[in-house]
């Protein structure tokens, strides 16, 4: 799944106090994984997931992989 992320509201990682900045992360669900692209912190690497994305396409691929 790729995916390109842009940190237009200015989203600060509220550990390390920095900028988020497009970068890779890997989502594990049900045995799977899959490299995406979202916005991470530089410095402890947290993933923000974007409501949207949550709640639209990773639900989508949830319920894909259920099924199977």
């Amino acid at each position: 799944m790729k995916l390109e992320f842009e940190n237009k509201e200015g989203l600060m990682c509220s550990k390390c106090r920095l900028l988020l900045e497009p970068g890779k992360a890997h989502i594990t669900y049900l045995k799977s994984t899959f490299p995406v692209e979202l916005l991470t912190c530089p410095k402890c690497g947290e993933v923000y997931v974007p409501e949207d994305l949550a709640l639209g396409k990773m639900q989508e691929v949830e319920k894909n992989l259920e099924d199977k």
